[in-house]
């Protein structure tokens, strides 16, 4: 199912990670795309000459997209989640501008009010992120 972001999550900008959603299938998994510009705002400060993504932005582009396989419940329509907590991330290279990201996050566990999720970040093709998602509904 293809969804609008501003549709699902309750994030805006500049605080939505996420470009658009491929498919969100509800309580089971979604996926996401985000393309990285040089006008990103985590950008400003950094004076670099080899810009990089901080990694937090991408752990909160990887859990928005595990928000709406959560939210796309028809009971949870209406709720928060939260993103409670993170767990065995793993980085395999950095993000910069330029790279197309596509996210995916798959629901291992719901039940009442917590999610458990296994997200992975791919570039290329390619898995260059994974993190096990703790999530809270309220």
């Amino acid at each position: 199912m293809k969804t609008a972001v501003n549709d699902v999550i309750p994030q805006r900008y500049p605080f939505e990670m996420i470009d658009k959603f491929i498919d969100v299938q509800p309580g089971v998994s979604a996926s996401a795309i985000k393309l990285i510009s040089i006008n990103e705002w985590f950008f400003a400060n950094q004076t670099s000459s080899r810009l990089a993504v901080p990694r937090p932005i991408m752990i909160e582009a990887m859990a928005q997209t595990g928000v709406a396989a959560i939210l796309s419940i028809p009971e949870n329509k209406g709720k928060n989640v939260f993103f409670g907590g993170i767990k065995n991330a793993t980085f395999q290279d950095d993000f910069r501008p330029g790279d197309k990201l596509e996210f995916e996050v798959v629901m291992k566990k719901l039940k009442r009010n917590i999610g458990l999720g296994h997200g992975t970040i791919h570039r290329d093709g390619q898995s260059i992120c994974e993190a096990d998602l703790i999530f809270a509904v309220e």
